[in-house]
């Protein structure tokens, strides 16, 4: 083993600095600066380049990370971001608002033996943006076209994961979205200080540059017949997303001062993109907020608060820390930036006077052995308490929203909503309908944006799998 492949212990993790929480909290801007390019090589050097890279494994789309920190470290950016694009269509995205604690980092050798992850995230985001800012685009010059088309429903990230993957493949695509940008929740539900909405923006100059046509502020069902979609094109990918949000049924939520996490964040998202002011429905100032529960949304809901001029947050949890869903991250950033956390807090029910909410009634909870072994949540008795609150905003995850009109072309669901595909011996996100694909949210659930770009990513192999073989018959039938 030579001394390069001790540099870890010469070199600590060293992620790029994050702006101060006095300054960050005023705005919406990303709050993680960037690598300059030597911090960026040196970092990549802490890689022992394991023989059996659990990063790599551990990543939903088994990106090949060893391979493109060995380019960085030998200052080969675009062939860094060329291999990175081979396994992931959206790097740069993926990069910032990936858990990386949970996944690649949090198998990373380096961090089981208490060294600090190689700074994985980090890494794939500075690449691909300096990849950009330097001009590289993917090289679609060997792509031979095959005069088919495909229609993508939904411009989220398995939409967008799928309409690349499909141009690579010599594949026409039309991606139609209601909204009037792309990139779904990437764009209207994930806030700016982790996804500056300008990286979407240079990821559909990149799309459209590779032959993507984007028809945005179109419904299909509603502006267009789904029917029109199935004589037009070859086949359609549906990714649709996961915006219906699930209903704690606690009495009170009709008060006003409730929010639902995805309309709140969404709302805000909107105003900033037209830099509007804020409305009166999310002037939080001086205001008392508790969000319920315990994920990224969650998170992203406490941080927004934050900034809209909340006296408080308060963030109530079910379970314990451990057991939270969301990243440590993201736990740890809205710490800093003022939120109180309590654990072991169950929520019964919003209390009001006069129409408007003035307080959480919770209950605390212990985990207790189950059946099987498994623990279960208890309530102790004797320990309801109210939080004050002049705002409480739900996060208590998401599910899909199918379109109305799948079930009039057979496109089966199960009873959560989600599209059922890849059965009965179809292709992987083939459903019933033998010409309609799915994938992301809307056949998951409420999940990871880099499960969805997988999800797109291989439902576009098994269309250009499935196109391809129908060529084939027909040639034989000539």
């Amino acid at each position: 083993m030579s001394n390069k492949d001790f540099r870890f212990l010469e070199i600590p993790r060293n992620p790029p600095r994050a702006v101060p929480v006095t300054i960050r909290v005023l705005g919406y801007g990303e709050i993680s600066g960037d690598f300059a390019p030597d911090a960026a090589a040196g970092q990549a050097e802490r890689c022992i380049d394991c023989g059996n890279p659990y990063c790599e494994w551990e990543c939903p789309v088994h990106n090949y990370i060893p391979n493109w920190l060995k380019l960085v470290q030998d200052g080969r950016l675009f062939e860094a971001a060329t291999l990175m694009h081979e396994t992931n269509p959206l790097p740069e995205i993926c990069g910032r608002v990936c858990p990386q604690d949970r996944l690649c980092e949090g198998a990373c050798t380096l961090e089981q033996g208490d060294f600090g992850a190689v700074t994985i995230g980090s890494i794939e985001r500075w690449v691909t943006d300096e990849a950009f800012r330097q001009g590289w685009r993917p090289d679609l010059s060997q792509v031979r076209e095959t005069g088919r088309r495909v229609a993508v429903v939904g411009a989220g990230p398995a939409g967008l994961s799928c309409a690349d993957r499909l141009r690579r493949a010599g594949i026409a695509v039309d991606v139609f979205d209601r909204q009037r940008e792309i990139g779904g929740l990437l764009t209207f539900g994930i806030p700016p200080f982790k996804l500056d909405k300008s990286v979407v923006r240079t990821r559909r100059d990149v799309l459209e540059g590779m032959g993507v046509s984007f028809r945005l502020g179109v419904e299909i069902g509603r502006d267009i017949a789904f029917e029109t979609l199935l004589d037009d094109y070859d086949a359609v990918f549906i990714g649709t997303g996961a915006y219906r949000f699930v209903d704690g049924e606690l009495p009170g939520r009709e008060l006003d001062g409730v929010h639902d996490a995805l309309p709140f964040l969404i709302a805000n998202v909107d105003r900033l993109l037209d830099d509007a002011p804020v409305p009166s429905a999310l002037n939080l100032a001086g205001k008392h907020v508790v969000v319920l529960g315990g994920g990224d949304t969650g998170m992203d809901c406490n941080r927004t608060a934050i900034r809209l001029g909340a006296a408080s947050v308060t963030c109530v949890y079910r379970r314990d820390e451990a057991n939270m869903p969301g990243s440590a991250r993201e736990v740890g950033y809205s710490r800093e930036e003022g939120v109180r956390f309590l654990f072991h807090r169950q929520p019964l029910a919003i209390l009001g006077g006069e129409g408007e909410v003035r307080a959480v009634r919770v209950v605390s909870t212990e985990l207790v052995e189950g059946a099987h072994g498994r623990a279960q949540l208890r309530h102790v008795q004797g320990s309801e308490t109210e939080l004050r609150a002049d705002v409480v905003i739900q996060a208590f995850g998401f599910r899909p929203s199918p379109p109305a009109w799948c079930a009039a072309y057979g496109i089966t669901l199960d009873g959560s909503g989600r599209s059922l595909a890849g059965q009965n011996g179809r292709l992987p996100f083939q459903t019933e309908h033998p010409q309609v694909f799915a994938g992301g949210d809307n056949m998951r659930g409420a999940d990871l944006v880099v499960r969805a770009v997988h999800d797109g990513r291989e439902a576009a192999a098994s269309i250009a799998r499935m196109l391809a073989q129908a060529a084939v018959q027909k040639e034989c039938a000539v």
